[in-house]
């Protein structure tokens, strides 16, 4: 009797001795797959954490590039020898992107570059072709080559007649005003510089624009694959109105508008800018990233875009929404929709809403609308509707509108020929908007 109580302890004791190991083993398991987890985790939020550090480490590369011979710009004796740029803070990495504020003789801009490293860009094609590495290239070439790439990079086609917007012509400004002389030639540091800046698709979108829209940042200089950008004062989701008023046409100035006047400018602004990229261009324009932080004003008020990876030509546009679908959520690509034909199982490469809807959907909703505004009557759209009989009352709740539901509420209808902010400030009583807008 006292062996076989003995054989159950005993047994027990194995059985809870293998439970025991099995849980043990599934504990440490988990732990394991845990803590890799976390490590991972750690290592993809560190490597785009934007520091000081790094940045000021990224900048020693490029001058130590510079410093070598490897890269060029007009910016980068200042940034490398004459300690004429000055790094204040990095401001933001997002999916490789680095973002730093630096002043540059005296004045703040933003440096920006899609990679850290100027090694991190593919070389230019057409050197490889040339015999001798010391020999610079013509500025023909040159143009011949680039124009046929950033073509491509665009999605822009060879145009035939007139060139509506100059965006074709303006291409070859990419390359400054050496390629309009022929005795110009390009050292190989110059090329490799301007290749690796002709890579990132927001560079070449702003220099193209560059001297045809006052609603882009402007690009002030480069050095390597970093470029300077103007430095406005970006957009913010948690701001009452979406910009800083404050950074703008100082309040205690004589003759300075007051917050009314700022934010019906802005407004204003905004439809401006939209008409302006549906119209003026020989390609439309589409924003398929429209928030806050996106945008920016001027001490004028223009509103610019500023940040412009999301921004395509039509072509372009049409190639990305081209594709396979089961349903009309397959084709939405960020703020730009597209509908799926079941029968072809295939996106329509047409666009079917438009950067008025998304503008107002995601912007003027927020920030501009009456029902959001209540007392505050002295903001925009509320005024815009109060001051312009020719605009009617309902010309917000629609503009947001599938584009099968609008029917007339488009540029087309009331929004057309939207005056822009130099015109507006003409208007020093300012209760004329109705004029140049049509129902």
């Amino acid at each position: 009797m006292a062996a076989g109580v003995y054989f159950l302890r005993w047994l027990g004791l194995r059985l809870w001795s293998r439970r025991g190991t099995l849980v043990f083993l599934l504990f440490w398991f988990g732990s394991w797959l845990l803590l890799n987890g976390v490590v991972l985790v750690h290592r993809r939020v560190l490597s785009d954490f934007c520091t000081d550090d790094r940045s000021k480490k990224i900048l020693q590369r490029l001058c130590s590039d510079f410093s070598q011979g490897s890269a060029a710009g007009d910016m980068c004796t200042d940034l490398c020898v004459r300690g004429l740029v000055e790094y204040k803070r990095c401001l933001y990495y997002e999916s490789g992107k680095k973002v730093m504020e630096v002043h540059w003789r005296g004045q703040p801009v933003i440096l920006k570059s899609k990679l850290d490293n100027f090694s991190s860009y593919e070389p230019m094609g057409v050197l490889d072709y040339q015999q001798d590495p010391a020999e610079d290239l013509s500025p023909l070439d040159v143009v011949l080559y680039a124009t046929l790439e950033v073509r491509n990079w665009l999605g822009l086609p060879e145009e035939e007649g007139h060139d509506k917007g100059g965006v074709a012509s303006s291409l070859s400004k990419l390359w400054n005003g050496r390629l309009r002389s022929k005795d110009k030639t390009y050292s190989r540091a110059e090329l490799a510089s301007l290749w690796s800046l002709l890579q990132q698709e927001e560079y070449t979108f702003l220099r193209v624009l560059q001297d045809l829209s006052t609603h882009v940042a402007k690009v002030l200089g480069s050095c390597g694959h970093f470029y300077a950008v103007e430095y406005l004062s970006a957009g913010h989701a948690w701001d009452e109105n979406i910009f800083s008023l404050e950074e703008v046409v100082g309040s205690g100035s004589p003759g300075a508008w007051n917050a009314r006047q700022k934010v019906h400018r802005i407004a204003l602004s905004f439809l401006d800018m939209v008409q302006h990229f549906d119209n003026d261009f020989t390609h439309r324009v589409h924003l398929c990233d429209v928030k806050p932080e996106n945008f920016a004003i001027r001490k004028d008020l223009t509103v610019v875009a500023i940040d412009v990876d999301m921004a395509f030509f039509e072509p372009k546009m049409e190639d990305i929404l081209d594709q396979n679908c089961s349903s009309d959520d397959d084709c939405n690509f960020f703020d730009c929709s597209s509908s799926c034909n079941l029968m072809k199982r295939r996106c329509s490469r047409h666009r079917s809403n438009s950067n008025l809807q998304v503008i107002c959907e995601k912007i003027f909703r927020l920030w501009f609308s009456p029902t959001l505004l209540g007392a505050k009557a002295g903001l925009p759209l509320q005024v815009s509707v109060r001051l312009t009989p020719s605009l009617p009352p309902k010309v917000l709740p629609h503009c947001s509108l599938p584009l099968g539901a609008r029917s007339r509420w488009s540029f087309s209808g009331p929004c057309r020929n939207v005056p822009s902010p130099a015109a507006w400030a003409a208007d020093k009583a300012g209760t004329s908007i109705g004029a140049s807008w049509t129902s």
